[in-house]
């Protein structure tokens, strides 16, 4: 408003100053002093009360008309109610801007009845009306500022809105940010959860076996107890190992990544196959196909469902159990079986269990997925159990 209050002094300045033009007597003289208030004062409030004012000027200039009231320098008042009907109006306001812009022009030129002077060929000098030609001429240049201002108000509207949803497209973009951000985190979360499951769950369970065992040949066979006990050792360290690569994630952003130690992968296969051996499981392991380099997911996902396949066979299986574990390198995918002759595993762990028991096939399929791939998992024919998984190698990379 204070914008607008100075132009508006500037118009009413303007409007107030006596012109060169036909002069006015008794009450259209009142009726242009009171046409130079009136307008001045609507340009206060047009950006406040765009539809009121807009309305209201154009009511005036059709009264000014009627009347007979030539126009004055306050007259500029009515670019600016037209600019401002585009811009800030309804959209009834700016059709009703519209059409005073396009009938202005021939209503002052009906109002002002202009003539036009000649010479004739005896050098005469008498006045003329214009033609039909003429007129429409000089009532389409009276017609073009107010067309170009109120167009100039289009613009500024279609700006305004645009910038208006850049904002509410970089908020909303902001938002989901954020919401990528937290899922991101709940993933990686997720992820390390699934990590410390097949870490803890099989070396733990190793540990466990050996002491088992050490326990039971310590007074009969004190060098079987001490190998057993070198197993636990070197398994806790694993473990560990692991443990801080994992949470290594978790420290801040200043720790390189350099520190931590590469993920497993198919080339750690027999180590982890060794380990198993050593706590008392009988696994015979064959390969097939041409092996080759494959992408890190696809290698980790390899180590982590064998390994938590063993891991159930040491669990469920029974004493007596025998696994095998088969990798098939193919063309276009990498097929993983895991199988044993013991007892199986019960439709309560197979479903999710409860106290833990099948959070490790949950990590599975999570595994598989996330590699686009497929998992069987299931009794063996014959007793047993059985888990097989097939990873397209060409949607892995």
């Amino acid at each position: 408003m204070v914008v607008d209050s100075a132009w508006a002094a500037i118009v009413l300045f303007v409007g107030l100053v006596p012109d060169d033009g036909p002069t006015d007597d008794g009450w259209r003289q009142s009726a242009v002093i009171l046409i130079a208030v009136l307008l001045p004062l609507l340009m206060v409030f047009r950006r406040r009360h765009p539809d009121l004012t807009v309305s209201a000027a154009a009511a005036i200039g059709v009264g000014q008309v009627v009347a007979g009231v030539y126009p004055g320098g306050s007259s500029v008042a009515y670019l600016v109610f037209a600019y401002t009907g585009a811009a800030f109006g309804r959209k009834w306001t700016s059709r009703l801007a519209l059409a005073a812009g396009l009938s202005a022009g021939p209503l002052v030129f009906w109002q002002t009845e202009p003539v036009r002077t000649v010479i004739d060929a005896a050098n005469d000098v008498h006045t003329r009306p214009y033609g039909i030609g003429e007129a429409t001429f000089l009532t389409m240049m009276m017609s073009t500022p107010f067309i170009l201002c109120w167009a100039w108000g289009r613009l500024t509207r279609v700006r305004r809105a645009y910038l208006t949803e850049l904002e509410d497209r970089a908020a909303r973009l902001e938002r989901e940010r954020d919401a990528q951000a937290k899922i991101a985190v709940a993933a990686e979360r997720a992820r390390i959860a699934r990590e410390l499951h097949d870490v803890v769950a099989h070396n733990v369970s190793v540990m466990i076996v050996q002491a088992d065992g050490a326990a039971y040949v310590l007074d009969n066979s004190p060098q079987q107890a001490k190998e057993a006990l070198g197993t636990i050792a070197s398994t806790g360290r694993q473990a560990l190992v692991e443990m801080r690569r994992l949470l290594g994630v978790l420290r801040t952003a200043d720790t390189k990544a350099e520190e931590y130690v590469p993920q497993p992968g198919v080339e750690e296969l027999p180590e982890l196959l060794e380990q198993v051996r050593t706590a008392g499981l009988d696994v015979d392991y064959a390969t097939s196909g041409h092996p080759r380099e494959l992408p890190r997911g696809v290698e980790l996902t390899v180590y982590r469902i064998v390994q938590e396949a063993l891991t159930n066979v040491r669990k469920h299986g029974g004493p007596d159990a025998h696994a095998r574990v088969a990798v098939d390198f193919g063309e276009r995918e990498l097929a993983v079986l895991v199988e044993d002759d013991g007892r199986g595993s019960t439709d309560d762990q197979l479903a999710g269990g409860t106290d833990g028991l099948g959070h490790g096939l949950i990590g599975m399929r999570e595994r598989v997925g996330m590699v686009s791939g497929s998992l069987d998992v299931g009794p063996r024919p014959g007793g047993g159990f059985r888990i097989r998984a097939v990873l397209p190698l060409k949607a892995a990379h």
